[in-house]
């Protein structure tokens, strides 16, 4: 455990990196207090918070040394109308903002927040690599998380260690991507999307979770860091691994065209949208990844 840091807030609790989360902190000698919008217990270190206004429990904030920030309404969850945008936006900017600014005005010892952000950030940038030096794409999603990650700058301007941890396609089979994609090709009828040309910046749920207490540990790490794997994949490279790793044949192709009509502009800024992020910034450092690379993370996650 970092030598100056004992308490840890943690919101997103539930969600598939927080709940993977909280029990690792544990393990590592963190007291972990979740912020939750629902029912407060104090004896499973749940504490009350409301995101729409940013009021956390003060009983709290007087030993608030860390946050990892990992909230946020699912990107990938209905398709984007107007509605669902503002919800994305809100969850996101609005409640960082409000989140940021009552832990400043509580004068809470904070030394280090650890803030969700994506490889959304890049856009759709075809075979191009991207470091954390590279420049925002285009696009909603962009965007968004450009302002998402504008809306915690003032935490790193009052002299607080700031990382934007940009995470790329968590792998797990108890949620996101590929627990969507676990059925149909257990039965066969798993494919490739489009051409399957663009690239994934995957990165397995252990390593997540390995950056992040790394990051604790580590006061020299700030700024803008890549959470994906060394090895990025294309879309057609992914799909054959996946395929080998569930013992399955994969035939099928989903056209561009059946994809749009079923989710509309969602298909274009994340299903067909190209990434080739690399996690420069870790490389770097001493950080060692249990997956660089795809087929054994699948075996890996699979297996569990």
């Amino acid at each position: 455990m970092s030598s100056n840091i004992s308490q840890v807030l943690v919101t997103g609790s539930t969600g598939l990196i927080g709940s993977a989360l909280v029990k690792p902190l544990e393990q590592s000698g963190y007291s972990v207090k979740k912020l939750v919008r629902s029912a407060a217990d104090p004896k499973l270190n749940k504490f009350s918070w409301e995101p729409e206004t940013g009021n956390i429990d003060p009983s709290i904030l007087t030993n608030a040394h860390a946050l990892i920030h990992l909230a946020g309404e699912n990107i990938a969850e209905g398709r984007w109308t107007e509605e669902r945008k503002q919800k994305l936006r809100d969850s996101r900017i609005k409640v960082t903002k409000n989140l940021c600014n009552t832990l400043l005005k509580s004068k809470a010892p904070l030394k280090v927040a650890i803030m969700a952000s994506a490889i959304g950030y890049y856009g759709n940038r075809g075979s191009e690599i991207l470091t954390e030096e590279s420049s925002p794409g285009t696009g909603f999603l962009a965007d968004l998380t450009k302002e998402w990650e504008e809306a915690n700058k003032i935490i790193s301007d009052n002299g607080i260690r700031l990382i934007n941890l940009r995470i790329g396609i968590v792998l797990s089979p108890n949620g996101g991507a590929l627990s969507k994609m676990m059925l149909p090709f257990q039965l066969g009828l798993g494919g490739q999307l489009g051409d399957g040309k663009h690239y994934m910046s995957w990165i397995a749920l252990d390593d997540v979770i390995n950056i992040i207490l790394f990051l604790l540990k580590n006061p020299e790490l700030s700024g803008n860091i890549n959470a994906t794997a060394p090895n990025p994949v294309t879309n057609a490279e992914f799909t054959k691994a996946f395929a080998k790793a569930l013992y399955r044949p994969s035939f099928f192709t989903v056209p561009a065209f059946a994809a749009r009509i079923a989710f509309g502009e969602l298909a274009d800024e994340a299903l067909f949208s190209s990434c080739r992020a690399i996690p420069a910034r870790l490389q770097a450092s001493s950080y060692k990844f249990l997956y660089p690379n795809l087929l054994p993370a699948l075996e890996h996650l699979l297996k569990k």
